[in-house]
């Protein structure tokens, strides 16, 4: 037996922790199934997704004895990049933690974020720290109007950010945000928004999914097109030397996602996910190893899994609602994956993926999957 071969036999059986346990921590779990894993969670919430597919401990992130248990396992990750990083340094200290606390310090601060991505020559939006309305007055005469005011941290699907047009605008958003520090961005008049999920392995091998294009709602992520139409070798090189650079530079170990603006030619970077990523839904059937499995395979130090489109695909999230099942699975090639949470107006719920063997067969299946989700 060889060194690869016995590593892959040493890991069957292997127990992960995960902080957070949500839908994402649920579709970790159903992968790891497959690769012969148990998993455990750490989660506040007794009613977490993930419940479903491992044990899940109720607790606090920063109880002592709940990390104390989970340190106990093979290796730590997380699924949500809101977890304190004092949890994961303290995880970190006693065992592998991947990806580790460096990446998630980076993530969970809009302007560490952007300064990063500077630093790196990765092209973002004219941007400024704000901590007053001084400040902010200030910042909006270098950036111009129209801009973006956002909460340095805990903002995601459109929650904890306003589009400014005017100064009444500034006014009336800094009233509501201005009790946390914010960061001025200037508004990108993007043609349309693109993500690249990228799997880096403890040996440093990466491995790049093609650039999906995305539609938003609200805020809300509603569909993903897989891969992207349209799109240029040079482009998807440009993607996967941006994501390359973050990898590298973060020392990092698993799935990160990278959220970016196409104007024209160039890429403008908005914001990385360090874990697996409601973009990446997609490839659960749509590629030839899904996200959640090279996240993975990525910390457990085994070899990457290959990570081209089968098929033009695309991922529709359920949101506020259940759909009609039996006409959603009628359709040719569409899958439904459930989360199991309550339905809320707002919140995802579970997503449908389809495939097709060309863009106008999608697109047929698409525009029907999108009139039963209507209702």
């Amino acid at each position: 037996m060889n060194d690869r071969e016995a590593n892959a036999s040493s890991v069957l059986g292997a127990r992960i922790g995960v902080l957070g346990a949500g839908q994402l921590g649920r579709m970790l779990g159903l992968a790891g199934r497959a690769l012969g894993l148990e998993l455990t969670f750490l989660d506040p919430s007794p009613d977490s997704p993930a419940r479903a597919v491992g044990e899940l401990l109720v607790n606090d992130y920063t109880d002592a004895a709940a990390l104390s248990r989970l340190s106990a396992a093979r290796v730590v990750t997380f699924e949500f990049e809101n977890v304190p990083v004092a949890a994961v340094k303290t995880l970190e200290a006693s065992g592998q933690v991947f990806p580790g606390s460096r990446a998630l310090e980076v993530a969970q601060d809009r302007l560490h974020e952007k300064t990063c991505f500077r630093a790196l020559g990765i092209a973002t939006p004219v941007f400024e720290a704000v901590d007053s309305w001084p400040e902010l007055v200030a910042a909006l005469g270098r950036v111009g109007l129209p801009a973006v005011l956002k909460t340095r941290r805990f903002g995601y699907d459109g929650k904890g950010q306003a589009v400014l047009r005017s100064q009444d605008d500034a006014q009336a958003a800094f009233e509501r945000l201005g009790g946390a520090p914010l960061i001025l961005e200037a508004f990108v008049p993007f043609e349309r928004e693109l993500s690249i999920i990228a799997v880096r392995s403890r040996a440093g091998e990466v491995a790049c999914y093609p650039l999906v294009q995305n539609h938003h709602e609200a805020g809300i992520l509603r569909k993903t097109l897989a891969p992207a139409p349209s799109v240029s070798d040079e482009l998807q090189r440009s993607a996967s030397q941006h994501i390359e650079k973050l990898l590298a530079h973060l020392d990092y170990v698993g799935v990160l996602a990278l959220e970016l603006f196409q104007v024209g030619d160039q890429l403008i970077a908005n914001e990385i996910a360090p874990r697996v990523h409601n973009t990446g839904h997609w490839t659960i059937e749509g590629a030839r190893t899904s996200q959640f499995e090279n996240h993975l395979r990525a910390i457990l130090g085994l070899p990457l899994g290959a990570t081209d489109a089968l098929s033009p695909c695309a991922m529709l999230n359920l949101i506020g609602d259940a759909p009609d099942a039996s006409a959603v699975l009628s359709v040719a090639d569409a899958h439904l994956h459930w989360y199991g949470k309550a339905p809320r107006a707002g919140r995802k719920v579970g997503h449908i993926t389809v495939r097709a063997p060309d863009a106008e067969a999608l697109a047929t299946r698409v525009a029907e999957l999108e009139r039963i989700v209507a209702g």
